[in-house]
């Protein structure tokens, strides 16, 4: 089952979005703030400083617009990385302190380099899953498909794995695990 361009382009932009709502209010007020401060600082505090003329207004513009951007992007990074970090078991506290203090964004790319998968909580037990496990690992419950040849993942909506093409309705998925049996596909041809 082959998934059309238009479908993968439509997810892709759903899990952007998805990500850019962990931005919290606090830090969108922030960005604007930094904006707008670095805005008065480029037109208002240092041309008032000024002895000589100053440089031409399109080289102006371009510094005060770039570098405005540059400090509400790092207001949104951190506020991104405080509440991305708690969802991959990652402190808080930790990564935002170095995406503070390394200059340059350094703090960030270093956690987008460093970050932990998502973490799930198992739904028998509660306890803490990583997203590429297909069972947990306390008490033995499958959280996600998988194949029973080479144990590669699965969607739930293959009839056989795409690695190895294992017939995977042989090995007896729960029913959670599988969104078709051959006989609805049967039956809809």
């Amino acid at each position: 089952m082959n998934s059309n361009p238009q479908q993968r382009e439509t997810n892709s932009i759903d899990s952007f979005a998805d990500e850019l709502r962990l931005i919290p209010r606090w830090s969108i007020a922030g960005a604007v703030l930094a904006f707008v401060v670095m805005q008065y600082t480029f037109w208002v505090v240092l041309p008032g400083q000024r002895h000589h003329p100053g440089p031409p207004i399109g080289l102006r513009l371009y510094f005060s617009i770039s570098w405005s951007a540059l400090a509400s992007l790092y207001v949104l990074m951190i506020g991104y990385v405080s509440n991305d970090s708690p969802r991959r078991g990652m402190s808080v506290r930790l990564w935002v302190i170095i995406c503070l203090v390394m200059p340059g964004g350094i703090g960030a790319v270093l956690y987008f380099l460093l970050r932990q998968p998502v973490v799930s909580l198992c739904p028998a037990c509660g306890t803490r899953v990583e997203s590429e496990y297909h069972f947990c690992p306390q008490c033995a419950y499958q959280v996600s498909a998988s194949c029973g040849n080479c144990y590669r993942s699965t969607r739930i909506t293959d009839l056989y794995c795409v690695h190895c093409g294992h017939d995977l309705a042989s090995d007896h998925p729960p029913a959670r695990l599988h969104a078709f049996t051959k006989q609805e596909i049967s039956d809809s041809h």
